[in-house]
């Protein structure tokens, strides 16, 4: 399943939305979603969203959309 991971670029500092910036990943569940980022950044997850259907097309229409792949 593909994910929408909102985040900020720090734990540092209290999430302010005008900063809060997005992801997409592919994880088997959104427990692995958070783990995948937790391990390769240093970014402070706010939400993470199943994308699927509509909201998925709608979102492939983006062009900032693309699948972000940490190595293993």
């Amino acid at each position: 399943m593909i994910y929408k991971v909102y985040y900020q670029e720090t734990k540092e500092r209290n999430p302010q939305r005008e900063t809060t910036q997005s992801l997409y990943l592919e994880a088997e569940t959104e427990v692995a979603a958070r783990t995948l980022v937790e391990d390769n950044t240093d970014h402070n997850i706010e939400f993470i969203e199943p994308l699927e259907g509509n909201f998925l097309d709608y979102e492939q229409k983006n062009p900032e959309y693309h699948l972000t792949e940490f190595n293993k």
